[in-house]
């Protein structure tokens, strides 16, 4: 990959990292605390137990989603610095940059990617 590209690429996924950061804000309450966030959705109000359940629920989805995409995201970041960006972690073969470009933060190539979404979960 040219050193365009990995540039176009490093932008790409730090606007990527602004944007995740934001709805992360966006979902804490934006400058208020979690406690702060947590009151107001643990609030008495007048909809249901369920409903109210039902909600935080959604919320820590969202949220654990939103980590998530942003650890992928600084990993990506982090193999970028240190020249290991574009080959895949597990088979260390290239990945190719049609993947990169539509999936920046891909850490795997597409095969080694499918094994693993079909490989059954890990119990610990």
């Amino acid at each position: 990959m040219d050193p365009t590209e990995m540039n176009r690429i490093q932008r790409t996924l730090e606007a990527l990292r602004t944007q995740v950061l934001a709805r992360i804000a966006e979902q804490r309450g934006g400058l208020q605390s979690r406690a702060e966030v947590a009151a107001e959705q643990f609030a008495p109000t007048q909809d249901s137990h369920a409903q109210t359940i039902t909600q935080h629920d959604i919320a820590l989805a969202l949220s654990e989603h939103e980590t998530l995409a942003l650890a992928h995201i600084d990993d990506a970041l982090q193999r970028l610095a240190v020249g290991t960006y574009g080959i895949c972690t597990a088979c260390n073969q290239p990945i190719t940059v049609a993947r990169l470009q539509a999936w920046p933060e891909a850490a795997r190539c597409i095969c080694c990617q499918e094994a693993q979404e079909k490989a059954p979960p890990h119990r610990t």
